[in-house]
């Protein structure tokens, strides 16, 4: 029998964490209603959970697109999932992406998703897809489970999510859409670079979000030669600014090729579709070169079917990638991108409006217009006022 001193002293499965003030979150219950405000006094942290408080969110398209109806959502819930913060609370045991232990005080940003690391699709190298996925901003609240999203003034991550620690340097408008657009970006190029190498490589992009810029900047760092196509004027003068080499309209029809030759290339090797509007996916079909691959990443709403011409794509070679989401590896390698060459382009200028967390109607307004590529929500007024 060992001695006392030897007993080891049993770790608790949970543990209540007081939080005063209270936590502060914004619930959207339905289309067309105002968020009401909800105090969260404490949470239960279980094994491998990390209570944050965020310093930053940004409202994504996809929330725009659920308050208007055009996605189904679980009411009631916290809408936001780009975020930067930093732990307040911490179970033990829990690691980031890559390896190190998370603690108290680590400023992070961390993924849209907590997956169970254990189905075929996690071993699978999947974990975007799980079985048991959880996703923050898109689940309904629950009991000891309320702070599920980024509108709030913290967040309760579950088991299985990816965690970056960030360090001091870089502001939080840049680092907090990292956790969909840029690490998503990220994903898009990885995946067409397993068919067509990026370096080099003549590139489309349809679409002049936050995606589709980022996407821009990072290909021209691997050494791409970029067109972006965007009908916003604003948009393609930023494209110019992240490195796009041609900047076209895509509603003009002479104008893609009139770019690509002024590129000297013969072709696109790489044509990466951002903005999920049905004529963009149709020309990338249509402009991909023999050998090339498509990345489709916009199309996360219904749209009407497509007409496909299969002999188009059987003689020329072409692939098909479709990218919802990402890895842990890709946030991980999206925040080393950032880190390294965050300066090389106006980030911060992405973005441009900045609302208190009470204002988070105001702030989806705002976003829905479409003059900011993001907009961001501050929550830390709410905690201070409380």
């Amino acid at each position: 029998m060992p001695s006392p001193a030897l007993v080891p002293t049993p770790v608790p499965a949970t543990r209540d964490v007081v939080l005063e003030p209270p936590a502060v979150a914004m619930v959207w219950t339905g289309v067309g209603r105002p968020h009401e405000t909800v105090a969260v006094p404490g949470v239960v942290l279980g094994a491998g959970e990390t209570l944050v408080a965020i310093e930053l969110a940004t409202v994504c398209g996809s929330d725009v697109h659920t308050v208007e109806g055009h996605r189904s959502a679980p009411t009631p819930l916290v809408l936001g999932h780009e975020y930067v913060g930093r732990v307040t609370e911490v179970a033990p045991g829990v690691r980031a992406v890559d390896g190190a232990s998370v603690n108290v005080g680590d400023r992070i940003v961390w993924s849209i998703m907590a997956s169970c690391r254990d189905c075929d699709r996690c071993r699978r190298g999947l974990p975007q897809k799980c079985r048991g996925l959880l996703k923050y901003g898109h689940e309904r609240i629950q009991p000891r489970w309320e702070l599920t999203g980024g509108f709030a003034t913290h967040a309760h991550l579950r088991a299985g999510t990816a965690i970056v620690r960030v360090g001091e340097t870089l502001r939080a408008e840049v680092l907090a859409p990292a956790a969909c657009g840029t690490a998503t970006a990220w994903a898009a190029l990885s995946r067409a670079d397993e068919v067509a190498d990026v370096d080099d490589a003549t590139v489309l992009i349809l679409g002049g979000g936050l995606i589709g810029l980022t996407a821009c900047a990072m290909a021209r760092q691997r050494g791409a030669t970029v067109v972006l196509a965007d009908p916003d004027p604003s948009r393609r003068v930023l494209a110019a600014r992240f490195g796009a080499a041609q900047v076209v309209d895509p509603r003009d029809d002479r104008a893609l090729a009139a770019a690509l030759a002024a590129t000297g290339s013969a072709e696109f090797g790489i044509v990466l579709e951002a903005s999920g509007a049905p004529r963009a996916v149709g020309t990338a079909l249509e402009v991909v070169g023999v050998g090339g691959v498509v990345v489709l990443v916009g199309s996360v709403f219904p749209t009407e079917p497509l007409p496909v011409d299969p002999e188009r794509l059987v003689r020329g070679l072409v692939t098909i990638r479709g990218v919802h989401n990402y890895a842990p590896k890709d946030l991980d390698a999206a925040v080393r991108y950032l880190r390294d060459h965050a300066a090389d382009h106006p980030f911060e200028e992405l973005v441009s409006a900045r609302y208190p967390l009470a204002q988070i109607d105001q702030a989806l307004d705002a976003a829905a217009a479409g003059a900011a590529v993001r907009v961001a929500v501050d929550p830390r007024d709410a905690q201070r006022r409380r």
